[in-house]
């Protein structure tokens, strides 16, 4: 299991769009993906779950991912996050 703290800084945060493609970017992988925002926790591959967890910019969230795929997925997610959800996965269908 590998784990990953992160900080939003996009200026939505995690809602609509951004949480859209922070979704399908998981669900690209097999690992399963946990985001934690405070003492709630969702599943990064379900979207309403992710927009429920109400993440604004400036949060921190972590990103818990097991599987075997977990460092891959994180990397990626990584990525999206601090790029301001600009650098997506060719993968992704925008």
């Amino acid at each position: 299991m590998k784990e990953l703290t992160l900080t939003i800084t996009n200026e939505t945060g995690l809602h609509s769009r951004p949480a859209d493609l922070f979704v399908r970017t998981a669900k690209l992988y097999e690992s399963s993906i946990e985001v934690t925002k405070g003492e709630k926790k969702a599943n990064a591959k379900t979207i309403i779950k992710v927009i429920l967890l109400n993440v604004c910019q400036n949060d921190p969230i972590t990103l818990t991912a097991e599987g075997p795929d977990e460092e891959a997925a994180l990397a990626d997610l990584r990525g999206l996050v601090e790029s301001g959800f600009t650098k997506v996965n060719p993968r992704v269908e925008i």
